[in-house]
């Protein structure tokens, strides 16, 4: 039992102690060359992909901040040419109703006017054909009271009252 109390798995001795220490260098040597240097580099590799990534999505940012910007423009364009747009037509619109208007009323105008020149034609034809009825009348008339040759003037007249009621006015 005195074994067993006596053992320690560690027994601070000078031998063990440097070959600890020198064994320790070199794993430390060892693994700085070939683990701590490439995973630094890979870090820093990560790291400037990181930034990078980032300065991209900056600039992405403010390019879809100007696309913005260039669209709201053109959007405001867009309006302004489409109010342009729409008052010209109405402009055009009224000029073409007004000009319908115009153009109606000087058709009216020359209707009336060639309405009022066969109004007059046709009054002219009438007076012309009653004055030549009322002559044929008046030579029958005379004709006839020739051949009678009346004594009295109470029997001409009545003789051209008696004329005058057989041809009617027609």
């Amino acid at each position: 039992m005195f074994v067993l109390l006596s053992f320690t798995p560690f027994q601070p001795t000078p031998g063990l102690a440097i070959w600890s220490l020198v064994i320790f260098v070199l794993f430390w040597v060892i693994m700085g060359k070939f683990a701590f240097k490439p995973i630094a580099r890979a870090l820093e590799q990560r790291e400037a992909d990181i930034q990078n990534a980032l300065d991209s999505a900056k600039s992405a940012k403010e390019e879809m901040a100007t696309l913005k910007a260039q669209n709201e423009k053109i959007m405001a364009e867009a309006r302004e040419e489409k109010a342009k747009i729409l008052q010209e037509a109405k402009e055009i619109k009224n000029q073409t109703i007004n000009e319908a208007k115009e153009k109606a009323k000087e058709e009216a105008s020359k209707i009336v006017a060639a309405a009022r020149n066969e109004i007059e034609n046709q009054k002219k034809a009438a007076i012309a054909e009653i004055k030549t009825q009322v002559g044929g009348m008046a030579i029958e008339i005379a004709e006839k009271l020739v051949r009678q040759q009346l004594k009295g003037q109470a029997d001409h007249e009545a003789y051209v009252k008696k004329l005058v009621d057989e041809f009617n006015l027609n």
